[in-house]
């Protein structure tokens, strides 16, 4: 059943050990409408945001032992959005998050999901909706053991294979 995504934001400040999101969009519609987006689009480095809700919950969860990580695929050479995911990724793990970056023909030979979704404690999966738009239009949750084992299979696949996120946008602005 789809739900709005608001209906699953407390499984981020509820979760106690792990929570992984595999990301395979090329963007997000909900980045291109920020201001922060923009300013990347003018040349501007995402500024670091340490009081946004978000990073905030990530550094309180750490410091309580939990672990927040993301692997998100990329084109090569990766889009506008990708970019500005590395680029803004840096305020993420100043907080204690790990977001990786894997090549989508890697992706693609992995045979990993292609649709996003956030995987909690290895029992509980939010599968993303995305429209062609990129807009997000709900989210389904599930603990179906076999849904369950998919997503935990493929945060296996993907997350020894996968590069720090940093590593990779020095190697991208090198090039640009």
């Amino acid at each position: 059943m789809l739900v709005p995504f608001e209906s699953i934001v407390h499984l981020f400040s509820e979760f106690e050990h792990t929570a992984f999101r595999l990301e395979t969009r090329r963007g997000y519609a909900s980045d291109r409408q920020g201001a922060r987006y923009q300013a990347f689009m003018r040349g501007i480095d995402p500024v670091r945001e340490p009081g946004n809700p978000w990073h905030l919950n990530v550094r309180e969860k750490a410091a309580q032992g939990a672990r927040f990580s993301r692997v998100r695929i990329i084109d090569e050479p990766p889009t506008d959005g990708q970019r500005f995911l590395m680029a803004s990724a840096t305020s993420n793990a100043a907080m204690g998050e790990d977001i990786r970056v894997l090549a989508r023909s890697e992706a693609v030979r992995l045979k990993l999901p292609e649709y996003d979704f956030w995987l909690f404690d290895s029992r509980t999966v939010v599968r993303f909706h995305i429209d062609d738009q990129d807009v997000t239009t709900g989210v389904e949750v599930t603990e179906d053991p076999a849904d369950v084992r998919s997503a935990c299979q493929a945060r296996d696949r993907a997350w020894p294979l996968a590069a720090p996120t940093a590593e990779v946008w020095a190697q991208v602005r090198s090039s640009a």
